[in-house]
């Protein structure tokens, strides 16, 4: 019961650190769990989600990846999908989890593809 309140209490906490700093970009929120990452790039005045992207999606899934492979991909398809719809400048909101491994990897390749954080 522990360990849950405090990644949420972590999570709040970046949360509201990003926000007060980012006021007029888009989130990139990231969820992870032992097998599959997800990623969505939200708009918080609206609170709509725009783009999303996930390890279980047809194309991602089909092929035999290692996680941090996977999460290579859908920081490239995530990249794809917000330049079709005009996104560069947003903010990572990495929730309660720290910045290594899947997470890190999925950062730089979104800067790799061109979003800028």
């Amino acid at each position: 019961m522990k360990k849950i309140t405090t990644k949420i209490k972590r999570k709040l906490r970046n949360r509201k650190k990003l926000k007060d700093v980012n006021s007029n970009r888009f989130r990139i929120s990231i969820t992870k769990s032992l097998n599959n990452l997800s990623a969505q790039i939200i708009d918080d005045n609206q609170k709509k989600t725009l783009v999303s992207a996930s390890s279980i999606e047809k194309e991602i899934k089909s092929k035999k990846l290692k996680k941090i492979d996977k999460s290579n991909k859908i920081g490239e398809i995530l990249a794809k999908r917000a330049k079709e719809k005009n996104i560069e400048h947003v903010y990572f909101d990495r929730g309660g989890y720290r910045f290594h491994g899947r997470v890190k990897a999925f950062a730089e390749t979104l800067r790799k593809n061109g979003l800028k954080f």
